[in-house]
């Protein structure tokens, strides 16, 4: 006869015993066990603290305990507009209240096909054609599948190869990590990835062909040819690049003929070119997007983070005329649906927030003031183990180094850039860090993402907060 199951605890009692789970994971992490939310949250690392914030305005975000942080990521480069936006609250109280959710294989809104139009009046050339998805990683997953459609609705259906790039990060759904070139962030996930190739990366301050640009030739970009010609062109369906890698890289730019070369080579052997601009878009590297740095138009665009100054979970692909043809012939069916795509109350915050940025000329601010940014950082090369500083528009990073002659990356247990970031933060500033730059496991940096709205004086406290967190490593160095 089985056994009866146990009556469900009492409320206060899980209670009690989540308190003293929280409690154990202070113990083991040597932090106050206040600085832990009360229940069964599952940490993404539970060997450090994590503060828990209360409320956000402008550049600031301040946690439970009343600290307040100068916010130099924007939530990692989402909270593009600054926290305590009421404009964009408001919309999405309206929209709330008038038609929360829309089923997108059925149903169009009013929100979904205005936001539309706006970013088609913001993305370059004749990328006017969008759809939306609820976060980056999502959008990549559509890129890939509007892509290898495209391929098959030509007549190309042996079409079925992603090429990328080494030192890159696409998403962290299983599709888009295949794609990312960070070899830390795959590795445990290695069996369940698909086996898509990957080329060296544009990175001036470690080539990985030993060389110096301009006598390089920009190798590179040639490098994608000699992959193409490898696999085969006739199996190569799209090549998927960030035109300024992020968060894996830290604000990795290319010469001016990387992109233009890339773009021939797909033109050649009838590849598209996907630019993930997750980050880079809507303004963050000192253009709408960042392509257009480079005047190469991709054929399609994805698009995320920003584009609801993170008020609501928002992402998309545009696409280009010809690409958008072929997918909406008579009888095409695009086999896909996300739960969240074009919600009408993302969308509503899409809009309020794009409206924002065009009203308050936030472009044009960013090309204002990102000079400013880049010459204070510079200032930070004087500290020994600063061994490279980046900067595109308002997108910066530093990358440090035991020997800045040798480019010596610290050793992987060292810690180095989560060891930056917990000193920035207990100095009132917030940074990203990152590791693998160096050769998939060594080489730290930090990256910067501050609001579109930055001042000065933001840039003023930033930089003496990160001298601050720099004197006081290098001294215990």
């Amino acid at each position: 006869m089985p056994t009866a199951s146990p009556a469900p605890a009492s409320l206060a009692a899980r209670r009690e015993t989540g308190e003293a789970k929280v409690q154990q994971i202070g113990y083991k992490t040597g932090m106050n066990a206040s600085a832990q939310p009360d229940g069964q949250l599952l940490l993404l690392d539970s060997t450090r603290p994590y503060p828990v914030l209360d409320h956000a305005r402008g550049a600031y975000v301040w946690d439970t305990a009343g600290k307040r942080y100068l916010d130099a990521i924007a939530g990692i480069a989402v909270v593009n507009l600054g926290y305590g936006r009421d404009e964009i609250v408001d919309a999405i109280d309206r929209q709330a209240r008038r038609l929360p959710f829309t089923v997108a294989n059925t149903f169009l809104n009013e929100p979904a096909l205005e936001l539309a139009s706006m970013v088609a009046e913001l993305a370059p050339d004749d990328l006017d054609y969008v759809h939306f998805s609820s976060g980056g990683s999502e959008a990549i997953e559509l890129a890939l599948k509007l892509t290898r459609q495209y391929h098959v609705e030509c007549g190309r259906p042996e079409k079925s190869i992603f090429i990328s790039r080494w030192t890159s990060y696409h998403g962290a759904t299983l599709a888009a990590l295949s794609l990312t070139g960070s070899r830390s962030r795959r590795a445990i996930y290695e069996p369940l990835l698909i086996d898509f190739p990957h080329i060296e990366p544009c990175y001036c301050f470690r080539c990985p062909f030993d060389l110096s640009f301009p006598a390089c030739s920009v190798k590179c970009a040639t490098e994608l040819d000699r992959v193409i010609q490898s696999i085969g062109p006739d199996r190569v369906a799209g090549f998927v690049a960030e035109p300024i890698v992020a968060s894996v890289g830290g604000a990795i730019g290319t010469p001016t003929e990387y992109f233009p070369m890339i773009r021939e080579i797909c033109d050649r052997y009838d590849v598209l070119l996907v630019a993930d601009e997750i980050v880079t878009g809507f303004g963050r590297s000192g253009k709408n997007f960042a392509m257009e740095h480079s005047e190469v138009v991709p054929d399609l665009l994805v698009m995320g983070k920003g584009m609801s100054g993170g008020y609501a979970p928002l992402a998309g692909v545009a696409l280009r005329a010809h690409v958008h043809h072929v997918l909406a012939r008579p009888g095409t069916t695009v086999e896909h649906v996300f739960t969240y795509g074009g919600n009408p109350i993302s969308a509503a915050a899409g809009v309020a927030a794009l409206s924002i940025f065009a009203r308050e000329r936030i472009l044009e601010h960013v090309t204002e003031i990102a000079p400013y940014l880049r010459e204070a950082l510079e200032t930070l090369r004087r500290f020994t183990f600063v061994g490279d500083v980046r900067c595109s528009g308002l997108m910066a990073a530093m990358e440090f180094v035991v020997d800045k002659d040798a480019k010596t990356p610290f050793p992987v247990e060292a810690g180095f850039a989560q060891h930056v970031q917990r000193t920035a933060l207990s100095h009132g500033v917030v940074v990203y860090p990152g590791t693998g730059m160096a050769d998939g496991k060594r080489g730290d940096i930090i990256s910067l993402y501050p609001p579109l709205n930055f001042t000065r004086s933001h840039v003023d406290e930033l930089v003496s907060g990160l001298e601050a967190s720099f004197s006081e490593i290098e001294t215990n160095l």
